[in-house]
């Protein structure tokens, strides 16, 4: 009795211990598998940090490093222009490798790039150069403006600024170079073939004995990136188009919060077969800026003038900024075909003429 008593208890410790063993044996897996699945999610996520951030992208993003800039500050900028997708995994690898000597400069870097490219690039470096001269472009400005201006930060005169700008074999070879450009612009009726196409921003240049060309051609440059973005290749707007109209907004548009809504007004009028009637481009037909536009300067014989043409004026009347040719290409949908811009500076746009002469009445 007393030893089957025995064999039952020996019975039941070898099925406790086995059931143990089973508990631990699962702990024990459940954490491998655990902590397998957190090292490949890390392994995977190390990876995607380290790799390409859009392997098949095409862009190049300009990247200015300045003097005196480490690990940290590079990581962050190149994040928050779209290079990387993490600064910290970067700041981490740049580490994990010890890896320094990085140059300032301004580089072309692209989100296709890898965490290995992208610091080689980085240590390779280029001489960073101060600026020597430097000028600035307001948006609007006729070309005759322009070359004032680059006369007075340049050695390039206006005389040989304007020359350039009349050059057809430079435009010729202007038009083969860049999309945007078509033999429109050589039409004999249009004043200066390149208005509207140089584009209003700052400008900085490293070396003192810069070109009329080369800043033009750093114009085009820019404003080849302005219509790029505002309209794509399949647009039924052409880019003459789309700047000829963005000049008009430019000029008639009071503040950014109604550029939509003057590009909407001139698409409506184009529609219904309306006069633009817009009061800048009489202005560029008379050759000089003016405060205020006289009747005489409505009745002005020119392809430019509104008010004696349909349709849009024969070219650019002026060089827009980035927020008027976005403008031109994103029209506000409203009804509208009039508007008035009030002396103490509101403006008021209106459907219909009965509505727009009340408006302007109450200030005449």
């Amino acid at each position: 009795m007393k030893r089957e008593k025995y064999r039952q208890k020996i019975e039941r410790r070898k099925r406790e211990a086995g059931a143990v063993r089973k508990i631990v044996f699962t702990i024990f897996a459940v954490v491998l598998l655990t902590l397998t699945a957190v090292a490949f999610g890390s392994y995977q996520y190390v990876t995607a940090s380290l790799g390409p951030k859009e392997e098949a992208s095409s862009e190049t993003i300009e990247v200015e490093v300045p003097i005196g800039s480490n690990v940290d500050s590079i990581a962050e900028l190149l994040e928050e222009e779209g290079v990387i997708d993490s600064a910290m995994m970067f700041r981490l690898y740049v580490r994990f490798q010890s890896e320094s000597g990085f140059q300032a400069g301004t580089y072309e870097l692209s989100p296709s790039m890898g965490a290995d490219d992208i610091i080689a690039q980085l240590k390779e470096g280029r001489v960073y150069e101060e600026f020597v001269l430097s000028f600035t472009i307001p948006e609007g400005w006729w070309i005759e403006e322009m070359a004032h201006r680059i006369a007075a930060e340049t050695e390039v005169t206006a005389v040989e600024f304007m020359e350039t700008a009349r050059n057809q074999d430079f435009v010729v070879q202007m038009i083969n170079r860049y999309p945007m450009l078509s033999e429109e612009v050589l039409d004999e009726d249009i004043r200066y073939p390149l208005e509207g196409y140089l584009f209003p921003a700052r400008y900085d240049f490293t070396e003192e004995d810069v070109t009329a060309q080369e800043i033009m051609t750093a114009m085009l440059d820019r404003m080849q990136e302005e219509v790029s973005a505002a309209i794509g290749p399949e647009s039924e707007t052409s880019p003459h188009e789309l700047l000829t109209k963005a000049s008009i907004i430019e000029a008639e548009s009071a503040g950014d919060d109604e550029r939509e809504t003057v590009s909407g007004v001139i698409d409506n009028r184009l529609d219904v077969s309306m006069q633009l009637q817009m009061d800048p481009t009489a202005v560029y037909a008379h050759g000089e800026r003016k405060s205020r536009v006289l009747n005489e300067d409505l009745e002005i014989d020119s392809p430019y003038n509104t008010y004696q043409n349909g349709g849009l004026p024969i070219g650019p009347i002026s060089n827009p900024g980035a927020a008027s040719i976005q403008a031109a290409a994103s029209p506000e949908d409203h009804n509208y075909l009039y508007f008035y811009h009030s002396p103490n500076g509101d403006s008021y746009f209106n459907e219909t003429l009965a509505e727009h002469n009340e408006d302007v009445g109450r200030y005449q």
